[in-house]
């Protein structure tokens, strides 16, 4: 394929995904390709679909991405088309049957081959660098692949595999490299962070690692996505505690509290040991925000169970909060041993009663900031405002501060906001002078 040649890349899915759509456009680019990400109307002569596996309606949206680009193939208008990522390292043979149309299909971890399937090869030396499509001042930092936990309902590691920690020095040299792109805050991801280590060295390593990217000089904050709750390594909290750069933010997803469906759910984990992690949590950082993930309409959840889980979001007061529908996915545990006995109807009203009452949370947690003065980092400029975030919110998923256009500022800036007033879930702001 001859350089000059246009790729759109289309990512689908999580911010694991997105890491790897940002290596494999570095590697592209640096072949001679022009590279579009995300783009509204794709254009060019080839496309490539990073997809996500996770749902079932996660899959049906990448099975529609392909479609649509599979459809501009047959009028002439795209010449390849690539698919990569969790659909294909799950469903190989189901796709290469339904989808002909595709060119070729990659999984989760052989990617890389589609630059030697375009005439191209894999530049080494840049294997550690990215073509970042988040604003230049935040990017997120992927440290493993894979989980060797089993949920009952979840599929991840039907597509993902086993726990995989990439080593510490290679994790802290592209964090060296990502600040010198002008990058100031790290997301840390991985499928289940507090994992890490034990693959490498028999013991849990994210408290030195954490720590090690804490001596990174240019960092002002590095944030920690997907904790598992189960055997959490306490180590890590003294860390986040004396720590400056660590922000003081958690996301931890508890599913649930009822004993019996967390037992069903096969979460190693009691509703005593969730109450005490918590209290460990909230003592030994103070301030924390944590943000968690539940969901209702496991099978066989009783109606007085899922009284019990709303008694939890009440009783812990969680910062930020997701919840979903159970939705049976082939091949797990649950899908294979359990009834999915819970009407749809049922599950649609129990979210909406857990949400409320989180609305009705929030906006206490977010109006107890009005009065304080906050650092805030500038994410950009929407209308009147100017639009960033504290430490308490990551990027897409939580809260964000309105500050007035009383003073310039400038895209990953920080600067010292009083909290004028707040709403549900966002806060208005004032730069102080």
């Amino acid at each position: 394929m001859k350089e000059g040649t246009t790729i759109d890349l289309i990512t689908m899915g999580c911010s694991k995904n997105l890491v790897d759509s940002e290596r494999l456009i570095r590697q592209l680019e640096a072949n001679g390709f022009r590279v579009t990400h995300d783009a509204e109307q794709p254009r060019g002569e080839i496309a490539v679909v990073n997809t996500c596996g996770f749902i079932a309606d996660a899959q049906e949206e990448s099975i529609q991405m392909i479609l649509q680009l599979a459809g501009r193939k047959k009028r002439g208008e795209l010449r390849r088309l690539y698919v990569m990522g969790c659909l294909p390292q799950r469903f190989p043979k189901e796709l290469r049957k339904e989808l002909p149309e595709v060119d070729k299909y990659y999984g989760k971890f052989d990617y890389l081959e589609l630059l030697s399937d375009l005439g191209k090869s894999v530049r080494e030396e840049l294997r550690l660098e990215r073509r970042l499509t988040t604003p230049r001042h935040y990017a997120y930092l992927k440290i493993s692949e894979g989980c060797d936990r089993h949920c009952a309902f979840c599929a991840i590691p039907l597509s993902t595999g086993r726990h995989k920690s990439r080593p510490v020095e290679e994790i802290v040299q592209e964090a060296r490299w990502l600040v010198s792109q002008g990058v100031r805050e790290l997301q840390v991801v991985a499928q289940e962070l507090t994992y890490y280590g034990l693959d490498l060295c028999g013991r849990r390593r994210i408290a030195e690692l954490v720590e090690r990217l804490a001596d990174v000089r240019g960092l002002d904050w590095i944030r920690l996505h997907y904790a598992y709750p189960a055997d959490f390594p306490l180590d890590l909290l003294r860390v986040m505690r004396e720590r400056e750069n660590v922000c003081k933010y958690l996301d931890i997803a508890f599913q649930h509290i009822s004993d019996p469906v967390l037992k069903a759910m096969e979460r190693n984990i009691t509703s005593g040991q969730t109450y005490e992690l918590i209290d460990k949590l909230r003592s030994e950082v103070p301030g924390i925000h944590l943000r968690t993930t539940l969901m209702v309409g496991f099978p066989g959840e009783t109606e007085e169970q899922f009284e019990e889980l709303e008694g939890f979001v009440r009783k812990a007061r969680f910062e930020r909060l997701g919840a979903f529908a159970y939705s049976e996915e082939a091949g797990t545990r649950s899908a294979l041993r359990l009834k999915d006995d819970i009407p749809q109807e049922v599950k649609e009203q129990r979210l909406s009663r857990i949400m409320r009452l989180q609305q009705r949370i929030s906006a206490e947690v977010q109006g107890a900031k009005v009065g304080k003065v906050m650092k805030v980092m500038v994410d950009r400029v929407e209308g009147d405002y100017y639009v960033g975030r504290t430490e308490y919110d990551s990027p897409d998923v939580d809260p964000e501060v309105l500050i007035a256009k009383d003073k310039e500022l400038r895209e990953g800036e920080f600067c010292q906001c009083r909290i004028d007033e707040a709403d549900d879930f966002d806060l208005y702001a004032s730069v102080i002078p």
